[in-house]
């Protein structure tokens, strides 16, 4: 393997690993501060105890989230440093902002929010911890944005004097097209997520018989939750699809195995094609229905794979412009595969059938964008860093990728511990303590 190829495989393996703690810190957020809402409404002790219960899950995955997080942007310096300087001057601007406003809310307030127990007034307490919520949403969206411009580049231009990519419009990056159906169908993602740990783990307490009073109420969320992401994740999905028909024609042509423009065209169910990649040798299809998804017509014209390899060679010169179809295939159907069981699946098994389906989601998104980095501009052939050598990307993916199976360890082990622990139990004299005790770590 050369150089790109084990690039390649670093980015994404370290992408695929930071990415299962992001939909559940951001999920989880929302529904800790939802819980301490109903304690300070409510004054109940149950809904104190879920909180602190609920909170300590979250922060074990907010803190293994934020150390995997850091290894993503050091990356684009390392492997892909002929991608940072062709698009640095637009693909930073949205993950500045994000760095700057929006990870130092969520950072900030969620500290406050860590040590202000019994410090901080109720209501000022319960503000910090919908604050740094607010905060990941924005991180997401931020990082989408950019995400988005590698998908559907809009607001910039070419300088060919520089031969770099420079940003006229930061409007049009942040409200791109791709970015505004791509944000709802991620957070909805993020909810479902969330939804199933709170699910799962008060399945797990209830069936044990233990800590009712807590674990039932938190039951009941995370059941609503889970049903109404999931159907938010199918109406935004729909969106997306169609987007993407539009914007990067050859990616829905390899989701779906569609080798020759088709009206209408068929869903294919399953399908074996040819080792090149370039015809289909058997499937079974649904006659209409991937051109309802792709065009919201059951006799809308969907483009093959073949006739745009034929169109992009033509618009970009000689080259192969078709993705790797049975990982695009075969992602694209595990994310809604998963994605779909977790609505239905009320056990241990539904935390891990959400970050099946954010993984392969990502997975698709990315390798059905190939060969580009940034779509119809900039090959990721072009991207990788031309001074690093094979040695040395080999040598960083074998560190980093042991270096994340300890990790996965650590993490499984804490949450595991914490989550069978139950929910703490609340001193009776726990609000009179003394004002001028030092600051201090809630748990």
């Amino acid at each position: 393997m050369d150089a790109l190829d084990l690039a390649r495989w670093q980015f994404g393996i370290t992408t695929v690993y930071h990415f299962l703690f992001v939909p559940i810190t951001i999920g989880m957020s929302a529904l800790v501060a939802g819980l301490q809402t109903a304690w300070v409404r409510t004054g109940k002790e149950t809904y104190l105890r879920a909180t602190k219960f609920w909170g300590k899950l979250f922060l074990i995955n907010f803190a293994m989230g934020v150390v995997t997080g850091i290894v993503q942007e050091f990356q684009f310096g390392m492997n892909w440093s002929d991608y940072s300087r062709f698009v640095g001057d637009v693909f930073g601007a949205p993950l500045a902002i994000e760095g700057l406003l929006a990870f130092f809310l969520e950072s900030t307030f969620l500290g406050l929010w860590i040590f202000g127990w019994d410090r901080l007034p109720k209501k000022l307490h319960l503000a910090t911890i919908w604050l740094a919520s607010i905060g990941t949403l924005l991180s997401a969206y931020f990082i989408l944005a950019a995400n988005s411009w590698m998908q559907h580049p809009v607001g910039y231009e070419v300088n060919t004097a520089t031969g770099r990519a420079e940003l006229h419009s930061i409007g049009a990056v942040l409200t791109n097209s791709t970015t505004l159906v791509t944000f709802p169908h991620t957070i909805t993602a993020c909810f479902l997520t969330g939804g199933a740990v709170l699910l799962a783990v008060s399945a797990w307490h209830l069936k044990r018989r233990k800590q009712v009073d807590v674990f039932r109420p938190s039951l009941k969320l995370g059941a609503w939750v889970v049903l109404i992401a999931g159907v938010g994740v199918l109406i935004t999905g729909d969106l997306q699809a169609r987007i993407m028909t539009e914007q990067q024609p050859m990616k829905m042509a390899a989701a779906e195995a569609l080798y020759d423009t088709s009206k209408p065209a068929s869903f294919s169910i399953f399908t074996i094609g040819s080792l090149d990649g370039a015809d289909e040798v058997a499937g079974v299809r649904i006659p209409s229905l991937l051109s309802f998804m792709a065009t919201g017509s059951p006799s809308g014209e969907v483009e093959g794979i073949n006739n745009l390899q034929t169109e992009y060679a033509e618009k970009y010169g000689p080259g192969d412009y078709r993705p790797y179809v049975p990982v695009t295939y075969w992602s694209f159907r595990l994310m809604i595969g998963f994605g779909g069981l977790a609505m239905l699946v009320a056990s241990v098994a539904s935390i891990g059938m959400p970050l099946a389906a954010n993984s392969f989601g990502w997975i698709f998104t990315e390798m059905g964008r190939q060969p580009w980095t940034v779509f119809g501009v900039f090959k990721t052939a072009q991207s990788v860093s031309p001074s690093v050598g094979a040695g040395s990307v080999a040598t960083s993916l074998v560190v980093l990728t042991l270096l994340y199976g300890v990790l996965a360890v650590i993490e499984v082990g804490l949450f595991v511990r914490y989550a069978r622990a139950g929910a703490p139990e609340i001193p009776p004299d726990a609000d009179n303590e003394p004002e001028d005790r030092p600051l201090a770590f809630a748990y």
